[in-house]
């Protein structure tokens, strides 16, 4: 399984987790010419080592089963593997304990491997898995909705964690009232368009490129039932790179034809495909405010905090877009101007001019 580029938790590795792993593959502990060492982790309390014994390699990951989705993630990939996307091999599991042993895809994430000559091959490739992931029969995945509970619950990490917490900035009785507008606004937008599988992180650093330029998926546990835009603008929006907008409008828009022309969703005009793009990338970059501050603030993770620049930008920029004509936005867009960024250019992390 592929790893994305974190710390690595400083916990001690459980005694019984090698035991466990060479068991599974048949090998005693006492073999000889083998290693085991904690690789790179993500944004959970998932942890991820590496099983070397002769030439081959393993992961073995660590998920508390208090705090991790063990039984969604296998659940999903079995999802994905049964229509044929590559994700990593499962062969040995505990949910007692929360041990899985997986396939090892390597560490070559898409991310490092993306620039104004490669994007246009690898993103084909990844829209093309989207298609695929599209053609999901959803009443037989067994997959939670993406309804207005859980995109209410994202949008409110927003004035907890990041106004509240992190800027220290106690949000008024009018500013509550305007976000509530808002995130009606956006909830309501992806409530209104069609409902796919979703992965909910499809992503350059979730997307692993394989030999035989192959592309696998991972961190996939949190799947939903959701809006056909969230894994559109997830990967054409990332949080960690960044393209020209006209990039990525005719993007979007080829991927729709490809939708339409699929039987997937039914026609729909190029500005109300963009409208539900850009206001579901506004309710993934808002949410993504919250849970980056929460990630620095109670998981001791502050490296996510770089990355809020391009997500601010990002929020701007379609803030700006649909201010002349939904009073909301420009409600919105004028209370973070004036309340926030003022607090943001003084942060270490800021790079806002």
């Amino acid at each position: 399984m592929g790893v994305a580029p974190m710390l690595v938790s400083a916990r001690p590795i459980p005694s019984d987790m090698l035991p466990w792993a060479m068991a599974c593959l048949g090998h005693q502990a006492s073999d000889g010419n083998i290693a085991f060492e904690a690789v790179a982790g993500d944004a959970s309390s998932r942890r991820y080592f590496r099983l070397r014994i002769a030439a081959l390699s393993y992961i073995v990951l660590e998920a508390p089963p208090a705090t991790e989705k063990n039984e969604a993630f296998l659940r999903v990939r079995r999802l994905l593997e049964i229509h044929e996307i590559r994700v990593p091999a499962l062969l040995g599991v505990d949910l007692a304990r929360g041990y899985l042993l997986l396939e090892d895809l390597g560490d070559q994430m898409l991310l490092p491997k993306l620039n104004l000559r490669s994007v246009e091959h690898h993103y084909q490739a990844a829209l093309e898995l989207l298609v695929q992931i599209a053609q999901f029969p959803l009443p037989s995945s067994d997959l939670a909705p993406y309804d207005k509970a859980l995109l209410g619950e994202e949008l409110q990490r927003f004035p907890q964690w990041f106004v509240a917490e992190l800027l220290q900035i106690a949000p008024g009785e009018g500013s509550r009232q305007l976000f509530d507008e808002f995130s009606s606004l956006l909830i309501d937008s992806a409530l209104a368009q069609p409902t796919v599988f979703v992965h909910r992180d499809f992503h350059s650093r979730n997307l692993m490129l394989l030999p035989g330029d192959e592309m696998a998926v991972i961190d996939f546990q949190d799947a939903v039932a959701g809006p056909v835009t969230y894994d559109l603008v997830s990967l054409l929006r990332d949080c960690y790179i960044s393209w020209p907008e006209t990039m990525v409008r005719s993007w979007a828009l080829a991927h729709r034809d490809k939708l339409v022309n699929a039987g997937l969703i039914t026609a729909v005009d190029d500005e109300e495909f963009m409208r539900w793009f850009d206001w579901m990338g506004l309710q993934r970059h808002i949410k993504v405010l919250g849970t980056f501050a929460r990630l620095s603030l109670r998981d001791g993770k502050p490296g996510y905090l770089a990355d809020l620049p391009l997500v601010i930008h990002y929020i701007d920029r379609v803030l700006e877009k649909y201010a002349s004509a939904y009073p909301v936005m420009a409600e919105f867009r004028d209370w973070f101007q004036e309340n926030l960024v003022p607090v943001i250019k003084q942060q270490s992390w800021s790079r806002v001019p």
